[in-house]
């Protein structure tokens, strides 16, 4: 089965406190609610502390065309996503030597913050040593399940190509769709929960010859994965396209969706491998707030320490929609873990769907 050989994550420049774009939305919003004060508790009981974001706080002063947005984020995303490749394939707490990059045979890129055509990893491999004949394949709009399903998707490629090595790249740029004129409750959420994040993984087929180039004494074997969409639930989170820009949907009835929707799906894929929650050892959950943490603790009856890692990562970043997970994928992958321990990485996203993938750390004999 494919193995997840090293992942990597990146920290945009500018980091902002809680603190700071609390006292900026009550700034812009409060002419439009009179109840701002109570609103704006929205920031404080996110237990986010920091977020990190590819553009400076002044720069939200401003109104900007969604063509200087869109700008923007081919420039930064080519050059984040970059530097988050070469950071993975060059990670020495995964790897005892650097991959070379004519050695990737496809890269999946995930993005749903803006838009390029070419798109952006064909650009990127105009700054990178990539083969000119690396496969490429782009997937926009899947939101905060995309880190979950690029995953899903470089292991099926490599199911079908044992010997192939696939990057999955995420970038978003979620700053750079904020709409300042946009005063909806939904958007004052936004303007709490969600940051710029980069992250990548690669992927190996079982029969790739990275695969001794592995540093740990075990790691991340796929062994199965499973999408569910939610029918006639558009409504529940994405983007309403507009003149100005991409405008947030974002409903309030995520956690309650959660609740009753997540552990039937998730107690079927895992008898469909004849396992049970309690025999997962490493929950990889997309932080999607904290309210989105304490659903998944209740649906499946978790204990509060299996979404530490999660609440971390949801505590120094914010939600970084489809990156996300990978930052929590890197922090487990960072444990030694004992060889069969299973791990199940999870995320939901626009659809509304999710995304879960089966894990179990193997050592290379």
């Amino acid at each position: 089965m494919p193995s997840i050989l090293s992942v990597s994550s990146f920290t945009p420049p500018h980091t902002l406190t809680q603190d700071t774009t609390t006292e900026f939305a009550r700034e812009l919003f409060s002419e439009n609610f009179h109840d701002i004060e109570r609103l704006l508790k929205v920031f404080e009981n996110g237990e986010i502390d920091e977020r990190h974001f590819a553009v400076p706080l002044d720069w939200f002063q401003q109104e900007h065309s969604l063509q200087e947005r869109n700008d923007l984020y081919i420039k930064l995303a080519t050059e984040y996503g970059a530097h988050v490749i070469k950071a993975c394939l060059r990670n020495k707490h995964f790897l005892k030597e650097q991959v070379d990059e004519k050695e990737i045979d496809a890269i999946i890129f995930i993005s749903s913050s803006g838009m390029a055509t070419p798109s952006v990893e064909a650009r990127i491999m105009n700054i990178l040593p990539f083969s000119m004949h690396t496969k490429r394949v782009p997937l926009w709009g899947l939101g905060c399940a995309g880190g979950a399903i690029g995953v899903s998707r470089a292991f099926e490629y490599c199911r079908a190509i044992p010997k192939a090595n696939v990057l999955v790249l995420c970038v978003e740029l979620c700053s750079l769709t904020f709409q300042r004129n946009d005063r909806t409750k939904s958007n004052l959420i936004g303007a709490s929960l969600f940051a710029d994040g980069v992250a990548c993984a690669l992927v190996s087929g079982e029969e790739s010859i990275l695969l001794h180039k592995k540093k740990r004494a075990s790691r991340p074997v796929i062994q199965d994965s499973c999408s569910t969409l939610m029918p006639h639930s558009e409504e529940v989170m994405g983007w309403e396209v507009k003149d100005s820009g991409l405008h947030v949907i974002f409903s309030r009835d995520i956690p309650n969706l959660i609740r009753a929707w997540l552990k039937p799906n998730v107690e079927a894929f895992l008898q469909t491998n004849r396992l049970e929650i309690g025999e997962i050892h490493a929950f990889i959950a997309h932080p999607g707030g904290r309210k989105v943490l304490e659903a998944y603790q209740e649906a499946l009856s978790l204990s509060p320490r299996m979404t530490d890692y999660s609440k971390e990562v949801l505590q120094k970043n914010g939600n970084m929609s489809s990156p996300t997970v990978l930052y929590v994928l890197e922090k487990f992958m960072m444990d030694e873990r004992e060889h069969g321990e299973y791990g199940l990485m999870a995320a939901l996203g626009p659809g509304f769907c999710s995304e879960l993938i089966l894990l179990r750390w193997e050592a290379l004999h």
